[in-house]
C-alpha cells in the first residue's frame, strides 16, 4: 500500500544509487519523501517494501565524532526509515521495522521481527513459587499493585481471570508483524536483536542479545542497556539501566531500576527503583526499592520490598521431596545481614533485621521493627528494637530522595510512611502477644518461646514499651493532623472535626501492596468490582487503584479513630478539650522518648571504638582529628541535627494544641 507522503524513485536517483553500490530486486518497491536525496545511501541492499526519509544532516557521536546521516553498508528489508537517521555497518540485515527520526544504528549484527509478535507482552512470569501457581502475565504498563493482586489473590479466581483477560486484550492490541525503533534511539556495537520494540531516546551500546521484549524508554526518562547484556522475554520500563553483562530471562523491570555488574535474574519482576548488582534472583517479586549489591547474594522464591540484602544473603525453597515448592515473605523495609539464611516457608515482619542462619520457619509478621538473630543455633527475637535505630530513620528519609523516576506517568504508587495502620496494627497485635507470654509464663522467666523463637525477658519488656510509644506517636500524629486541617473555634468543633469521612479503612486489616499502603476493605471492594464487571479495562483498574492511594489519609483516619477509642477508652464523639490535652501529652512524651533513643543510637557512631583505624600513623589527637574530618562532629552531623529539630518542632506543636484546648476550656467555662 502506497503511503501518501512518499513518492517513487526517479530514474536518475536509481542510477545514482546503483553507482553508489546499492542493489534492489525491484526499485519500484522503494518509496521516498518528496525532498529525498540519494547522496548518503551507499553500498546497501534493499528487499521487500521500503520507505525512506531524507538524509541531509550530521549526527555527533560519543567523543565528538560527526557522521552524516544515511544508509551505509546495510541490508534493509521491509522497513520505514525516518528523516536523518544513520544506519551503517549492518553485518546481517534489518527486517520488518519502523525506524523513527534521528535514530543511530551503527555496527549491528541483526535487527528483525518475524511473524506476529507481542514484544514480551503476555509472557507469564513464575514469581514467588518457583514451580508456578502465581504467574504474572507482564505487560508494558504493569504496576506493582496489579502484579500483587495477580500473584497473591489466587483465591479470588474470577478477578485474576478478568485481569488476565485485560492483559490478553492489550497484548492482542499491540501485537504486530513490524517492530518499532522510536525517535532518537542509539544502537551502537550490538549483536542480535529479534522481536524487540524500543522507545524514544533509549541508548543501547555493546548489547549482546535481545530476544522478544520491549524497552519502554521515554524522552524524559531514557533507558540505557549496556555492554554484554542478554535479555530474553522481557519488558524494561523508563529510566532503567541494565549494563555490565547482566543476564535477564522472563522478567519485568520497572521504572528507575538498576541491574548491572553481572547480575542474573530469571522468572522475576522488579518494580520502581530496585537495584541488583553481582548477585542472583530466581522467581522473586521485588517490590519498590528492593536492593541487592553483593556477590553470592541469592534472592529466591520470595516477596520483597524496600529490602536491603546483605552480602551472601540466601534462602532455601527446596525442603521436601516435591521440589522447590516453598516460598517466603519479607515485608517492607527489612534488612538481611551478611551470610544470613532463611529456610522457606518463613515470613519476616516489616522494618526488621535478619542476622545469622534460621532453620525453623520463622514468622515475625506481628513483630515489626525487630531483630531476628541466630544465637547458639536458636532464633532469637528482639521485638521492636529497630524503633530506636537511627538507621531506620535514615532509610525512610533516603528512599524518597533516591526515587530516580522522571517519567510523567509513574506506574508504582509509593507510600513511604514508617508508621501507618499497616505497621501499627502489627505492633498492637505484637504487644498483645508479648503481654500474653508475660501472663502465661510469669514476669520473672528468663526466656519466653513463641513459634520456635526465643525472647529474653528484658527484650520482651522493652518490646512492649517501644510498641506502646510508637502506637501513641502514630495516634497522636493522626489526631493532631486531623485537628489542624479543621477550624476549631468551639468545643463542638472537636467532635465535628474528628468524624469519619468514610467507613472504609476502619475495623479491617491494612495491607502493603508492595509500596501502596491501603485498607483491605478498599481492596476487597475493588476485587468485587472486577468480578462483577464494574471495571472494564486495565486503564480503569489503574485509575481505581490510584483513587485508593490518593485517599490514604482519609482511610487512615477512619482506622485511627477506632484505635484511639480502644486505647483511650472514650468514644471520639464525646471528646472534650481535656481528652485532646491528655492524648497530646502522651504524644509529646512518646515522640521525645523515641527521638532521645534515636539520638543516643546516633551517638554510638561517634564512640571511641568507632574511631578504630583513624589517624593511622598518629596519636590520639591525630585519631580524633582524622575522625572529625571524615565523619564530622556529632553535634553538627546532619542526622543528629534533624533529630534535634524534630524534637523542638513536635514539642512546640504539642504546646500549641494544648494552649488551643485550654482556651476552649476557658471559653466553655465563661459560657456556662
Amino acid at each position: 500500500m502506497r503511503h501518501h507522503q512518499y513518492r517513487k524513485l526517479a530514474n536518475e536517483e536509481i542510477a545514482q544509487l546503483i553507482m553508489q553500490g546499492c542493489y534492489c530486486d525491484d526499485w519500484n518497491l522503494i518509496e521516498v519523501v518528496g525532498d529525498f536525496l540519494p547522496d548518503q545511501i551507499k553500498n546497501s541492499r534493499f528487499s521487500g517494501y521500503n520507505y525512506l526519509g531524507r538524509f541531509d544532516e550530521e549526527i555527533t557521536l560519543f567523543g565528538g565524532v560527526k557522521m552524516k546521516t544515511g544508509i551505509l553498508n546495510a541490508h534493509i528489508h521491509n522497513c520505514t526509515i525516518g528523516n536523518n537517521s544513520l544506519i551503517s555497518n549492518i553485518k546481517s540485515y534489518i527486517a520488518n521495522y519502523k525506524i523513527g527520526e534521528r535514530v543511530v544504528i551503527h555496527n549491528l549484527n541483526q535487527l528483525a521481527v518475524e511473524n506476529l509478535c507481542s514484544f514480551g507482552n503476555g509472557i507469564k512470569v513464575k514469581v514467588i513459587n518457583e514451580t508456578g501457581g502465581r504467574e504474572i502475565p507482564i505487560y508494558d504498563h504493569l504496576s506493582a499493585h496489579v502484579a500483587y493482586i495477580l500473584a497473591l489473590y489466587r483465591h479470588r479466581t474470577k478477578a485474576v481471570e478478568v485481569i488476565e483477560k485485560f492483559v490478553s486484550n492489550y497484548t492482542d492490541y499491540i501485537s504486530d508483524t513490524v517492530g518499532e525503533i522510536s525517535t532518537g534511539v542509539q544502537i551502537i556495537n550490538c549483536g542480535i536483536m529479534r522481536n524487540v520494540k524500543i522507545g524514544p531516546y533509549a541508548s543501547l551500546e555493546g548489547v549482546s542479545k535481545l530476544i522478544n521484549g520491549s524497552i519502554n524508554s521515554s524522552a524524559t526518562d531514557p533507558v540505557e542497556i549496556g555492554q554484554g547484556v542478554i535479555l530474553e522475554n522481557f519488558i524494561v520500563c523508563s529510566g532503567s539501566r541494565i549494563t555490565d553483562s547482566t543476564l535477564i530471562s522472563n522478567c519485568f523491570v520497572g521504572q528507575g531500576c538498576i541491574l548491572d555488574k553481572h547480575y542474573s535474574a530469571v522468572e522475576s519482576v522488579f518494580f520502581a527503583n530496585c537495584q541488583g548488582l553481582h548477585g542472583e534472583a530466581c522467581s522473586i517479586f521485588a517490590g519498590p526499592y528492593t536492593v541487592s549489591h553483593h556477590k553470592s547474594t541469592l534472592l529466591i522464591s520470595g516477596l520483597f520490598s524496600f529490602l536491603n540484602a546483605g552480602s551472601g544473603s540466601n534462602q532455601s525453597n527446596h525442603l521436601y521431596k516435591l521440589g522447590p515448592i516453598h516460598q517466603g515473605i519479607v515485608e517492607r523495609g527489612a534488612k538481611t545481614a551478611s551470610d544470613s539464611y532463611l529456610l522457606w516457608p518463613s515470613r519476616i515482619g516489616a522494618f526488621s533485621l535478619v542476622m545469622g542462619r534460621h532453620y525453623r520457619h520463622s514468622d515475625t509478621t506481628d513483630f515489626p521493627f525487630s531483630y531476628l538473630i541466630e544465637d547458639k543455633d536458636e532464633s532469637r527475637l528482639i521485638p521492636g528494637i529497630n524503633l530506636q535505630s537511627i538507621g531506620i530513620i535514615r532509610d525512610s528519609q533516603k528512599w524518597p530522595q533516591r526515587d530516580r523516576r522522571k517519567d510523567s506517568n509513574l506506574l508504582d504508587l509509593i507510600n513511604f510512611n514508617l508508621l501507618s495502620p499497616y505497621t501499627i496494627q502489627k505492633m498492637i497485635k505484637g504487644r498483645a502477644i508479648l503481654m500474653e507470654l508475660l501472663s502465661a509464663s510469669g514476669d520473672t522467666a528468663p526466656f519466653y518461646t513463641y513459634h520456635g523463637m526465643v525472647i529474653k525477658n528484658s527484650a520482651l519488656y522493652r518490646g512492649i514499651s517501644l510498641y506502646e510509644k510508637a502506637i501513641w506517636k502514630f495516634l497522636g500524629n493522626s489526631l493532631i493532623s486531623r485537628l489542624q486541617r479543621n477550624k476549631i473555634n468551639i468545643v463542638q468543633d472537636i467532635a465535628d472535626a474528628l468524624k469519619k469521612d468514610t467507613p472504609l479503612g476502619s475495623n479491617c486489616r491494612w495491607l502493603d501492596l508492595t509500596g501502596m499502603i491501603c485498607p483491605s476493605d478498599a481492596i476487597n471492594q475493588l476485587i468485587d468490582a472486577i468480578e462483577s464487571g464494574g471495571i472494564h479495562s486495565l486503564e480503569e483498574l489503574n485509575a481505581s487503584i490510584r483513587t485508593i492511594h490518593e485517599n490514604y489519609y482519609t482511610y487512615e483516619w477512619s482506622w485511627a479513630i477506632d484505635v484511639i477509642e480502644e486505647f483511650y477508652g472514650i468514644p471520639v464523639k464525646d471528646f472534650t478539650p481535656k481528652d485532646v490535652i491528655v492524648i497530646t501529652r502522651k504524644w509529646i512524651s512518646a515522640v521525645l522518648e523515641i527521638d532521645n533513643l534515636l539520638y543516643n543510637d546516633a551517638r554510638k557512631e561517634f564512640s571511641l571504638i568507632k574511631q578504630t583505624g583513624f589517624g593511622i600513623d598518629g596519636d590520639k589527637t591525630a585519631q580524633q582529628l582524622d575522625f572529625d574530618q571524615v565523619m564530622g562532629e556529632f553535634e553538627t552531623h546532619a542526622e543528629v541535627g534533624s533529630i534535634r529539630d524534630h524534637m523542638v518542632k513536635k514539642e512546640a506543636l504539642g504546646k500549641l494544641v494544648i494552649e488551643k484546648m485550654e482556651e476552649l476550656l476557658i471559653l466553655e467555662s465563661i459560657k456556662n
